[in-house]
């Protein structure tokens, strides 16, 4: 006898059709999000957008700061893999890249007023992991500005400053970018990245000891 979990109907698969509810879970919670903030997203609320019971909620998401972290991660890796998509594919030399993938994620979170609620949110409530998401990025990019830098800017530096110089010039791009999106920095997203790249390159080349 065939399992009714593993049952195909239709021509999809029982893990086609998980899949598919997931993703259903993460849209609605994505939307109410951006629509009407961190505290509106409720485990009913993301059911009833997104047409299931809780039921298939919980066989995805122990409870709703699960599905929030989930979320995160979903716009991180959209905004990531964008800025990775646009350095790589750009023409010209390593201040030129940047600023592609600068724009990239700029015009992704200009465009997008659901990611944009998402990645301004400043008060987590009942979830500080999302602050500790938050830093893990900034580490991350970080990380691949020492891994990169060397060899797009055809420098050589001690390690332990190239460390210390990525950690500073990560945390004031992540400065000025929320400056521009809380609307005290009046500039297109074409212009912040230039110059976000522009001051990230004088940095590396300039002031190696």
């Amino acid at each position: 006898m065939t399992n009714t979990a593993t049952r195909s109907y239709g021509g999809v698969s029982a893990t086609e059709r998980r899949a598919e509810r997931r993703v259903r879970l993460l849209v609605a919670a994505r939307t109410i999000w951006g629509e009407s903030g961190i505290g509106a997203v409720t485990v009913r609320g993301v059911c009833k957008t997104a047409g299931l019971t809780d039921r298939y909620f919980y066989e995805h998401f122990a409870n709703r700061e699960e599905l929030l972290l989930a979320v995160t991660d979903e716009v991180r890796d959209q905004m990531l893999a964008a800025m990775v998509e646009a350095g790589v594919s750009a023409d010209g030399p390593a201040e030129q890249r940047l600023q592609s993938a600068l724009q990239a994620f700029l015009e992704i979170i200009a465009a997008d007023r659901h990611i944009h609620r998402i990645v301004t949110t400043t008060d987590p409530g009942d979830l500080p992991e999302l602050t500790q998401r938050r830093h893990d990025v900034l580490t991350m990019i970080s990380d691949l500005v020492v891994q990169h830098a060397p060899a797009a800017l055809g420098i050589s530096v001690e390690p332990e400053w190239l460390h210390r110089a990525a950690l500073f010039i990560t945390g004031g791009v992540n400065q000025l970018i929320e400056g521009w999106l809380g609307g005290t920095i009046d500039m297109t997203a074409a212009e912040l990245a230039a110059e976000c790249a522009r001051m990230c390159v004088s940095v590396l080349e300039n002031t190696q000891p």
